[in-house]
């Protein structure tokens, strides 16, 4: 009867435990507008908050791409290796922040909530009741 007990617990623990990992891992961004892959960010767990960092630009990108468009800490840096996902926290199957996503394009942070669905990573940026979702995909 223990064993069966322990089996039960170790198998709710291990779903725990890959539910968490779903989001962690590369992830292919896309454009909007035309649909095409962006870039891939490889979103990280450290102390329990969620992070996430640009690794890789489209082919035919400019590597040395600036943020000028920055207001904060990054004003001026390398695209390629910011950190754009900063800080968020897990609350059930989402992760959520304050000015947890940043948009290099325009430079601004957004309020943010991450989750996965379909096996696919939901990424909602916003700010009040406006919000735009993107569907980032495994790299």
């Amino acid at each position: 009867m223990k064993r069966a007990l322990l089996f039960v617990i170790g198998i709710f623990l291990m779903a725990g435990l890959f539910a968490q990992v779903n989001v962690v891992g590369k992830w292919k961004t896309f454009d909007d507008e035309t649909g095409e892959m962006k870039s891939i960010v490889e979103v990280t767990i450290k102390d329990g908050k969620l992070y996430g960092i640009i690794v890789q630009l489209k082919e035919g990108a400019d590597v040395n791409k600036l943020c000028t468009a920055c207001s904060d800490y990054r004003k001026g840096k390398k695209v390629l290796g910011m950190q754009i996902i900063s800080g968020l926290e897990k609350d059930d199957d989402v992760w959520e922040g304050d000015d947890g996503i940043l948009d290099p394009e325009n430079g601004k942070t957004y309020d943010c909530k991450i989750w996965v669905e379909d096996g696919k990573l939901q990424v909602r940026g916003y700010i009040g009741f406006i919000f735009r979702t993107q569907t980032w995909e495994k790299a």
